[in-house]
């Protein structure tokens, strides 16, 4: 038999009035059915006492909405929603529960909107740095078909995808980027620390130092400005970096396309950008969002700007009359197993059923090409942290070789 756990419980009760507490169950599963046995809707519901999993913030860096943000916001409302709360009720829990300002902010703003007689849909777009245009489109088909509730279910789902794919690269890539920051850190210490002190004991045995020797030494002379200004550069150019992508489509497409093609990374790139595009557009197709503004927002929400351009090929050819599938042969970023399956899906007219195998297939893939990038930078950083270690030592005992042969000479 399975032991118990300790849950700890945010839910809503049925006058609306919000409920925190504790109680034992073998899973998750089986404490959410305990909570609505007790005509209680979850809200969040975590193992006590993990404090040391729970993310880590610091102040001025909480203000980005993240998938996981909106994966909780959009449960939280799906829950309150189908258990009979009214949207004004609902978004004033959520209001209050909401821990990142500009989102709670937005919820407020939201919350004014909809009590002044707006659609939820309409509210929710006047926000679009903290509601992005698939969330809209979907609640806008939703309150369309009376279907709210599955719509944000939908979303919840979504975003919950999303957010798990994101947190396995970035476990996957942890270790390889603690090992290059460790190697950088370790390096500048050396140079501003160490190697001053080698540099005066060589002043004192005079002569010339080795090049590669004489290179350290003016470098940590010259590292307690070059330090900075090498930072400043590098945010700097990736803040102009950035900014030029969001800006320039015809940049963000060659950007894009370059990516696809670095070896090894760029087809961990594609499949990424092809699972999320087959979960949106399913998700957008499952909830009644015309084909054609489906693929306006999945050509924004791909995060590639090469999946982007196919989609406005695949809007010509739906407009015709023709399938989506014949279009995406052309554009070499979508293998050719995700043409067939659409291409199956839409003979059997289950587009989106399809497309959700297709997204669940290359999550799987996903997975596995970071866990198999991983295996690889491991042992490479492992091989460069021992590379730079040997270069500085090399440097540093160079001229003890060249006082020590002249020693050896004059006796």
């Amino acid at each position: 038999m399975a032991a118990t756990k300790e849950f700890a419980y945010e839910a809503v009760n049925a006058a609306g009035s919000l409920v925190r507490g504790t109680l034992e169950a073998d899973s998750e599963d089986a404490a959410s059915r305990v909570l609505s046995g007790q005509r209680l809707t979850p809200l969040q519901l975590s193992v006590a006492g993990q404090g040391l999993k729970k993310e880590i913030s610091l102040p001025g860096f909480r203000a980005r909405t993240t998938s996981k943000d909106l994966a909780v916001f959009s449960r939280q409302f799906a829950s309150m929603t189908a258990s009979g709360l009214t949207l004004m009720r609902a978004l004033a829990i959520l209001e209050k529960e909401t821990s990142k300002e500009p989102l709670r902010a937005a919820v407020s703003r939201v919350r004014a909107g909809v009590q002044s007689g707006a659609p939820l849909s309409t509210s929710l777009a006047a926000h679009p740095d903290q509601f992005p245009a698939l969330m809209v489109s979907m609640v806008r088909a939703g309150e369309a078909g009376g279907f709210l509730d599955d719509a944000l279910g939908r979303i919840a789902r979504m975003y919950e995808a999303d957010s798990h794919l994101r947190a396995k690269i970035k476990s996957a890539l942890t270790y390889p980027t603690v090992v290059l920051i460790f190697s950088l850190l370790m390096a500048a210490g050396v140079i501003t620390f160490i190697v001053p002190v080698f540099a005066r004991m060589f002043s004192n045995f005079g002569g010339k130092l080795p090049l590669p020797t004489q290179i350290m030494v003016d470098l940590s002379h010259s590292m307690w400005w070059l330090g900075p200004l090498v930072v400043a550069a590098l945010a700097g150019g990736a803040r102009a970096l950035r900014r030029r992508y969001r800006r320039d489509a015809a940049f963000r497409l060659r950007l894009d396309a370059f990516k696809l093609r670095i070896p090894v990374v760029g087809g961990l790139v594609g499949k990424v950008a092809i699972s999320r595009w087959a979960r949106n557009l399913s998700t957008l197709l499952h909830v009644g969002v015309p084909v054609i503004q489906a693929l306006d927002v999945v050509a924004d929400t791909a995060g590639n700007a090469v999946i982007g351009e196919a989609m406005q090929d695949v809007k010509v050819a739906v407009r015709v009359g023709k399938q989506m599938s014949g279009p995406l042969s052309k554009h070499p970023v979508f293998p050719a197993m995700a043409v067939q399956m659409l291409e199956v899906g839409e003979e059997t007219g289950q587009i989106s059923e399809m497309l959700d195998k297709l997204a669940d297939f290359y999550d799987g893939e996903v997975q596995t090409a970071t866990e198999a990038l991983s295996s690889a930078l491991e042992p490479l950083m492992v091989v460069v942290l021992g590379a730079m270690i040997g270069v500085m030592v090399v440097c540093l005992y160079l001229p003890m070789f060249s006082i020590y042969s002249h020693i050896g000479g004059g006796s």
